[in-house]
């Protein structure tokens, strides 16, 4: 279980305080919880489906400074489509909890399982056939894990492996100069000898590293380097020194001195793996999903020239991905699709606001601020924004100090006046 934010076991402890969460889902038993998260089954309404529901609290992140490791979770899962990994469905968020709708593994940790027995040889390839899998498709879309173990290896119904908790993940525009990545991260005893150097390191190296310790454990039933002493284990990882079981045949012997093999420049690669004799005996590779909001490299750069907005935000406003205004205490706000002439937009929203008596205290070309009249600290902001030649973005944000009147004023009063702006088909309106 991550120690930042918590994951889910295959076990029920206890019922949810809350029922229904924003008319979408039922909440259900409590699974799993960590220092800031709780990790509820839930059930999707419309689908009638399973599904996991991470709530964050929002406060405790914001004092723990872990306010990015959220954002990096959402902005590395919304990137992957793969049947071994977790697939975050969407993101809602209210005032004091954020929550992720998370796909249900019905079967819990991999960890659970290890733990009470050490597997076959040819059940812990298996296992790490889908796991080299999952990450080699996480690594070919610029996302590293950096805290892979089998506790954030979950199971499904059929017991195949889902990779999960991608809250210590980084992605490839976070490397710096030098092309490496230098924060300190990772769970000690899967934690590579490269990260303890603190030169730099490659994240997809770090990657294997820590998939080779899983196929050390799924194999042996125990780690490869452990000690009470925090700082003898670290030397004996730096320098690789472990010993494997009797009963380890000699071609995953060999295979293991490859994956945790000290150099990260002569370490095993994901190509080598595939290629390794071992590891390819009965090995399938797997059909990746498609995402509708998919972009190749040249379409970022086409939609980046339309408008003000580029291909990261197109995403960002797909159904539930919506990052703004997570973490701001004061200003609430939604985002929706038109299709309709931004200026059409404005003026519909000031007939609006002096329908129902408020000030226009600000009105430009795209933009119109409104203050409430007899709503004393109330105030409305709503600007439009080019995202393609017929598509605009109207973002909606309010404030008020005292009470709840100005969420009720556009919920009530004026979203529904506004409602046929809205652009059925592709709308999403995230509320915080």
């Amino acid at each position: 279980m991550s120690p930042a934010l918590g994951e889910y076991t295959g076990e029920d402890i206890q019922q949810s305080p809350e029922k229904n969460l924003f008319g979408k889902y039922e909440l259900g038993k409590l699974l799993g919880y960590g220092a800031f998260a709780k990790v509820y089954h839930g059930w999707d309404i419309e689908s009638e489906q399973n599904v996991a529901i991470k709530a964050i609290n929002k406060q405790k992140i914001i004092k723990g400074g872990l306010t990015g490791h959220v954002k990096r979770e959402i902005s590395a899962m919304r990137r992957l489509h793969h049947p071994n990994i977790v697939r975050l469905h969407e993101v809602l968020a209210n005032q004091k909890k954020i929550y992720f709708v998370l796909e249900f593994a019905k079967g819990g940790e991999l960890f659970s399982k290890v733990a009470k027995s050490r597997f076959s040889e040819h059940l812990s390839r298996r296992y790490f056939q889908q796991l080299i899998s999952a990450i080699g498709y996480c690594h070919s879309r610029g996302v590293y894990h950096r805290d892979l173990k089998p506790e954030n290896l979950l199971l499904d119904e059929n017991w195949n492996l889902k990779v999960t908790d991608f809250g210590l993940s980084a992605v490839t525009d976070q490397n710096q100069v030098d092309g490496l990545l230098h924060t300190m991260c990772g769970t000690p005893a899967y934690v590579a000898p490269e990260i303890l150097a603190k030169n730099g390191y490659d994240g997809a190296k770090v990657d294997i590293w820590s998939c080779g310790i899983i196929l050390y454990v799924l194999n042996a039933g125990y780690l490869p380097f452990n000690d009470p002493n925090l700082m003898v284990m670290y030397r004996k990882i730096y320098k690789g020194e472990f010993r494997v079981p009797k009963w380890t045949s000699p071609e995953l012997k060999r295979f293991l001195a490859r994956l945790l093999d000290t150099n990260p420049t002569t370490r095993i690669t994901v190509d080598e793996i595939i290629e390794d004799p071992w590891f390819k005996v009965g090995y399938k590779d797997v059909e990746c999903y498609s995402d509708y909001f998919e972009m190749k490299d040249e379409g970022e750069e086409e939609m980046s020239r339309v408008g003000n907005l580029n291909a990261f935000d197109i995403i960002s406003f797909s159904s539930g991905y919506n990052l703004s205004g997570l973490f701001d205490e004061q200003d609430a706000g939604e985002m929706f699709l038109s299709k309709v002439a931004p200026e059409e937009i404005i003026e519909r929203v000031v007939d609006a606001v002096e329908e129902e008596r408020l000030t226009v205290a600000m009105r430009k070309k795209w933009c119109v601020q409104v203050d409430g009249g007899q709503y004393r600290n109330f105030s409305l902001l709503v600007e439009v924004k080019r995202l393609t030649e017929d598509i605009v973005v109207v973002e909606v944000k309010w404030r008020d100090c005292e009470s709840e009147p100005g969420l009720e004023m556009w919920k009530d009063r004026l979203r529904p006046v506004l409602s046929n702006l809205i652009y059925q088909s592709n709308s999403s309106v995230t509320s915080n």
